[in-house]
């Protein structure tokens, strides 16, 4: 579940606690202000009304997104680059299997697309603040392109491709923090961002379903090398999007909290000042915490199959049906229901969002089983208010780091979930070990609800009062 409502999109959302009800180590801020409904005073094709005709509609929902000519750009560098990175997994995978005969090697290749997001997430996370966005989005595009145009070239070894796969891997959680972050320069920290962020996530679903769809509609007429040439083309692409179609902004971390040092220091001091706030872990967690479990189901997809006699055509839709259901439940959640609402169902839905898993208990026949798990799918839709949850409880200083850090605990935490359910699949049926990641994922997401509303700033304040507590100090 990788994983990226409207009712008017001018609904004012709750604002972020004071800077009084920030816990320290971070420095106080201000709350932050609404930016407002919007978004053509921030776009520059906007046009003011004629004299004496009526004002222009403002554009509501996904649309005011689409509205801001930065986000064009930011979406379609997403969509290129996304697809040609699916294309080239499929491509690579088959050219090592080629190459090798090894299912192993093949299977290896898959796996360092998520192994190597931790590392650079955790250590080379300092880049996201410490240069200038637009700067970092472009050169992470072109050693990207650079790193997979090695590949091309005859000569390159087996071990050569694994270790350019890993580079790229490495690379990956850098650029996407770098990006969601920048998402709040070019959209604002409210409303905008927000569905910004939602129409990012649909397209990476999305991507699942059509790229491997196209790559292997590619290696029917071209080679794997000449499919991977595709990804190429689709990096420098992103690169000049980004290069031209985006402001170029200062870096964000200046002197704000762990800045100063080495480029490995900054990184792993944010690293210890988000993950040492209460809040900001609770709500990490959150994310990471409900998809761990989820991807059980993907994961042992090949094996359910065979256990229930399904065709493989039966298997390719077990492995579309979460992607459906996330889609189609974002699509409703970003476009039918209002900030406020999203805010609402995010803790309600977290807790029941595993639930439909249990079915597999009674190891159900295909019918029941894709619709269990389009119902898992769209228990995601509680993503789009928890990222504003997020935004709200991160210093701007902090940003890049925290969104980098985000991303690679997310891309970790499915590898692990995946590995975990294969183990368990060795000792127990494939139904019951599903039915079990259902059942052990809800009490744990029980218990992180149950943190996330103890570090709600809302409530926080009173009982501080009551207790005569400090407001600048809360316990870790």
């Amino acid at each position: 579940m990788p994983t990226d409502s409207p009712a008017p999109a001018d609904t004012p959302r709750t604002p972020p606690a004071p800077a009084a009800q920030v816990p320290a180590p971070f420095p106080e801020r201000a709350a932050l202000p609404d930016p407002g409904p919007a978004p053509t005073l921030r776009d520059p094709d906007a046009r003011a009304p004629g004299p004496g005709g009526p004002p222009p509609a403002t554009p509501r929902g996904y649309r005011a997104v689409f509205a801001v000519a930065e986000f064009r750009a930011v979406f379609a560098a997403h969509l290129l680059s996304l697809l040609g990175v699916v294309v080239s997994e499929l491509a690579l995978t088959v050219l090592v299997y080629d190459l090798t005969g090894s299912p192993l090697l093949s299977a290896l290749t898959f796996a360092l697309g998520l192994l190597p997001y931790i590392v650079g997430g955790t250590l080379l996370a300092g880049v996201a603040d410490r240069y200038p966005a637009r700067r970092v989005l472009v050169v992470c595009d072109l050693l990207c392109a650079a790193c997979v145009a090695v590949m091309l070239v005859p000569a390159t070894p087996v071990a050569g491709l694994l270790a350019l796969r890993c580079l790229v891997a490495a690379i990956a959680p850098v650029f996407t923090g770098t990006r969601m972050a920048a998402l709040t320069d070019i959209l604002g920290e409210g409303d905008l961002y927000v569905l910004g962020r939602s129409l990012l996530r649909i397209v990476s679903q999305s991507a699942m379903l059509i790229g491997f769809g196209a790559g292997g509609m590619l290696l029917t007429v071209l080679s794997p090398r000449g499919a991977i040439t595709v990804t190429v083309v689709t990096f420098l692409c992103s690169a000049a999007l980004l290069r031209f179609g985006t402001q170029d902004r200062p870096a964000r971390a200046g002197t704000g909290a762990g800045a100063g040092g080495t480029l490995l220091k900054e990184s792993l001091s944010g690293a210890r000042l988000v993950l040492g706030d209460r809040r900001i872990r609770a709500l990490m967690l959150l994310f990471w915490l409900p998809a761990m479990f989820v991807v059980a189901p993907e994961a042992l997809a090949a094996p359910y199959a065979d256990a229930i006699g399904a065709s493989p055509a039966a298997l390719g839709l077990l492995l579309c049906a979460m992607a459906v259901g996330h889609i189609g439940a974002e699509l409703f959640v970003g476009s039918a229901l209002s900030p406020r609402n999203r805010s609402r169902i995010v803790l309600p839905v977290a807790a029941v969002g595993l639930l439909p898993l249990l079915v597999y208990a009674a190891r159900p026949g295909l019918p029941l089983a894709l619709a269990a798990l389009a119902l898992a799918g769209a228990g995601a839709a509680y993503v789009i208010g928890l990222d504003q949850w997020f935004v709200d409880a991160v210093p701007q200083e902090l940003r890049g780091r925290a969104m980098t850090l985000l991303t690679a605990g997310l891309m970790t935490v499915q590898g692990l979930g995946m590995a975990l359910a294969g183990l368990a699949a060795e000792f127990f049926p494939v139904h019951q070990v599903v039915a079990g990641s259902g059942i052990i994922g809800t009490v744990c997401t029980l218990l992180l609800v149950a943190e996330v509303r103890r570090t709600d700033p809302r409530r926080m304040p009173y009982t501080e009062e009551r207790d005569g507590a400090d407001r600048h100090v809360t316990s870790r």
